[in-house]
């Protein structure tokens, strides 16, 4: 029996971590956080110095939870000695001290240890077992007072929105200011005045070939501007505005000769980029890869916690990916110099390692995202890995060993031409040396300008000479606009909120889905929208608190939890200090709003019934088209509906929306009207005659159009439960078996396998779905047995390991497959091989008789 219990948070990196152990360890995974604040009530005493309480996370928050829990347990009590690894920041050290609270049996006393690694290897795992540590109580601090400060905000912001607008819309500490962000850019854009100017541009031949193209530049000794525009003119600036300028220029252009007045060439140099940190990678991904942040996280973790590698097994290919530090260690170092001058040559190394300076507050005991060998080219591991995985991969390895390599040279050449009493210039660029960009090169949010020291495309110019004549071949004006600031990316909402010190890289995926996940903002075309309701929590908010949802005052609030973790202040004095200003402002917010009326959104609509405006409130269920008339006129419909309903009672004050529907058919049952209503899973029409008559007709999502739902049927089959009889129901998932007296009695017939679960030997493998859906197989005997398959499973053993199961999947690569999942099998046959096999047999069979 092991002496040692692991824990780790999940199953993978429990996998990858195991192999190196040997047999005196087990490893289990925490499955991420045991214990949070309550999900219903505060659960912080603000009184009692903001004592926080805890409770194990609910299954129906976390599935089988409390099954982990009492697994760790029962583990913890047969150890010797308990070592906690989880992640190594804020949100590991809070899951060790929670796991060492809950799990760690008091008698008898237990060895506890913290170890810490920030790439699963060998030699990683090795040193952190060998130097074992104790959970770091800064660290706890600041991850309990942020999730405090996170609780305290939504728990007491919230209801404000909820009397001021409506519905159940939530409020967030860091999310509100990244919704802030966008809608105050959208403003700019549409606050923008396009501002019109002309660029001239000549085409001129020298001596030598080729032919290049110079644009005006001065005009006497006025500098030509072509951006900048939202600020005044200098003194040495000028402005062509418009087409009139820019003829006359033409045409007195033509009539002079170009003359070479200055030839100037200077070698540039363009110095790698440092190896990734979390923000500089989302950014990346998102231009290069097209990942949402969430998705480079996600398989950026897979990364990390290991990847199978054939006969290498479990294999971590990268350092921990929530890091804002460039720093690499000296091991790391070596290997990728070594690497350099053995696969590019010594001139692409350079004399001595580079060591990249990382932002304040950064936490340098991280390393920068990195390779954990970088001998593991992304080639060599392709065969192993998903396309999203090799990708990512890819831009990661790449990104190391150009970090490390010689820069870019590049000749620059600037020629300045004389035309009379304009100055017209052209810039070329001539890469001398590759240097890094050999393996790698940055991604741009934006368009570079032509000639500036980011500009890296090639111009050839022709070699001319101070005082040499040009042909004019052709000089052309273009208009041009000035544009707005452009719409945030993923990419750069990230890079504006690092640049403004808000949030942390364990953050930034979160906020991403969490703005969207509201329907705060929405993304189209790659690039993020304010939504209406989006708007109008942003403009109730920020009048409400004009420090709270400050990006200052955000950033500042990062610092002081920094400082808690750095130990250089109390969470429980940082928080009274945040609270005692947020109690005053909440008092305020609440008392200007009070008369407030509730916020609404115009619209172009017109009420069908009083033909006043139509305005969009919000209500339990979402967003509606109300009559602005209200009460006296009590009209609602959908959205983007343009059939109307006069309710008895408005949905805008949340009653339940009873309306009396035109143009809709009556109920087929009992003849009654059709009101459209809006439950859990969207809108339907239901009988107004509810509850004697239960007739609904669905609402097709595509088209609109109505499907009547059919009548329950009845079987001749009896309810093992209260002996009613068995029906044949249409659910959102299509046709089920329930009981007839349903919901008071909730028997549902499950479509079986026929096959008796092989864990429990009870229940028998059912055919189940997903909240989502999705088809899975589990045993009728949840939640006492947890056996679940989310491939189809087969009463045929296995030919190959005799395993009493195999199973059948369909992938768009494969086809339809059978397959045995017990590890190490390897059985795997394309079905329509079966079925071949099968008919030769059965004509052997034939021939015989």
């Amino acid at each position: 029996m092991a002496k040692n219990l692991v824990i780790v948070e999940s199953p993978a990196k429990a996998k990858t971590i195991n192999k190196y152990l040997g047999s005196d360890y087990k490893v289990l995974a925490s499955v991420g956080h045991i214990k949070d604040l309550p999900s219903k009530g505060l659960g912080v005493d603000i009184e009692n110095n903001f004592e926080p309480t805890y409770e194990v996370i609910p299954d129906a928050k976390k599935r089988n939870n409390k099954k982990v829990v009492s697994d760790l347990k029962k583990a913890a009590k047969e150890a010797e000695a308990i070592f906690l690894a989880a992640d190594p920041d804020r949100e590991g050290e809070a899951i060790c001290q929670h796991l060492a609270e809950e799990i760690v049996p008091k008698k008898p006393k237990k060895e506890v240890f913290r170890v810490m690694f920030n790439e699963i290897t060998k030699n990683a795992i090795k040193e952190a077992f060998n130097h074992p540590k104790q959970v770091n109580k800064d660290l706890v601090d600041a991850q309990q007072a942020r999730r405090i400060l996170d609780r305290l905000v939504g728990y007491k912001v919230s209801p404000i929105l909820w009397k001021n607008i409506g519905g159940k819309l939530s409020a967030g500490r860091v999310q509100t200011v990244a919704v802030r962000l966008v809608v105050d850019r959208e403003r700019e854009i549409e606050a923008f005045v396009k501002t019109e100017y002309w660029t001239i541009t000549a085409n001129l031949a020298a001596k030598l070939p080729p032919n290049f193209n110079s644009r005006l530049y001065k005009i006497e000794d006025l500098t030509v501007k072509t951006s900048g525009f939202d600020q005044d003119l200098k003194k040495n600036e000028t402005h062509i505005k418009d087409e009139k300028t820019a003829k006359d220029i033409v045409t007195e252009a033509e009539k002079e000769n170009f003359i070479v007045d200055s030839v100037t060439t200077k070698e540039r140099k363009r110095n790698p980029v440092p190896p990734f940190i979390t923000s500089k990678l989302q950014q990346e991904a998102s231009r290069k890869l097209g990942f949402s942040v969430k998705k480079t996280m996600s398989t950026a973790q897979k990364l990390y916690e290991g990847v199978e590698l054939g006969s290498e097994g479990a294999v971590g290919l990268i350092t921990y990916m929530r890091s804002d530090s460039t720093r690499v260690s000296d091991t790391a170092l070596n290997d990728v110099r070594g690497f350099i001058g053995g696969n590019y040559g010594q001139n692409y190394l350079p004399e001595k390692p580079i060591h990249y300076k990382s932002k304040g507050g950064a936490q340098d005991a991280h390393e920068a995202i990195r390779p954990t060998d970088v001998n593991r080219s992304p080639e060599s591991v392709k065969s192993y890995l998903s396309n999203d995985e090799y990708r990512l991969y890819r831009l990661i390895w790449q990104r190391f060993v150009a970090s490390q390599m010689n820069p870019a040279i590049f000749d620059q050449t600037t020629i300045d031409i004389k035309a009379g009493r304009f100055t017209f210039r052209a810039t070329g660029s001539v890469q001398k040396f590759d240097g890094f960009l050999k393996v790698y090169q940055e991604g741009r949010d934006e368009k570079v300008e032509e000639g500036s020291d980011d500009d890296d495309e090639e111009r050839s110019l022709p070699k001319v000479e101070k005082g040499e004549q040009l042909k004019l071949n052709k000089i052309t004006p273009e208009q041009h606009f000035t544009e707005p600031p452009p719409r945030f990316t993923e990419a750069t909402l990230v890079k504006a909120l690092e640049e403004k010190g808000i949030g942390r890289p364990s953050t930034y995926a979160a906020i991403m889905t969490t703005i969207q996940d509201r329907e705060y903002v929405e993304k189209l075309e790659g690039r993020f929208h304010p939504t209406a309701l989006g708007t109008t929590v942003n403009d109730v908010l920020v009048a409400g608190f004009t420090d709270l949802f400050n990006p200052t005052y955000t950033a500042r609030m990062e610092d002081e939890l920094d400082n808690i973790e750095e130990g250089k202040i109390n969470w429980r004095d940082a928080l009274r200090n945040f609270y005692d200003k947020f109690s005053v402002d909440l008092k305020n917010a609440e008392e200007g709003l009070k008369d407030k009326k509730k916020a609404v959104i115009a619209t172009d609509e017109v009420c069908q019934t009083c033909g006043s405006p139509m305005v969009i409130k919000f209500g339990r269920f979402g967003q509606f088209l109300a009559c602005q008339n209200y009460p006296e006129c009590k009209t609602t419909r959908e959205v983007g509906s343009k059939k109307a309903s006069a309710s008895g009672e408005a949905a805008a004050e949340g009653a339940e929306n009873k309306s009396e529907e035109t143009e809709v058919p009556p109920c087929e049952l009992c003849g009654r009207e059709m009101a459209l209503k809006k439950g859990r899973f969207g809108a339907f029409y239901g009988c107004t005659g509810y509850p004697e008559c239960k007739n609904i007709r669905k609402i097709d999502k595509k088209s609109g159009a109505t499907v009547a739902v059919a009548p329950p049927v009845e079987l001749d089959e009896i309810c093992p439960k209260d002996g009613a009889k068995l029906v044949i129901r249409q659910g959102r998932f299509g046709e089920f078996i329930s009981c007839s007296n349903y919901p008071k009695c909730d028997y549902i017939k499950r479509e079986t396998t026929g096959i008796t679960c092989p864990k429990c030997g009870k229940g028998e493998i059912a055919v189940k779905k997903s909240k989502r859906g999705k088809v899975f197989y589990g045993c009728t005997n949840y939640p006492k047995c947890d056996e679940v398959y989310w491939d189809k499973p087969l009463a045929e053993p296995c030919p190959n390991c005799n395993a009493p199961l195999t199973f059948e999947k369909t992938t768009k690569k494969e086809g339809t497959v059978r397959y045995c999942q017990k590890e190490g099998c390897g059985y795997k046959i394309a079905v329509s091989d079966v079925n071949t096999a099968l008919q030769n047999a059965s004509d052997v069979t034939t021939q015989t008789k």
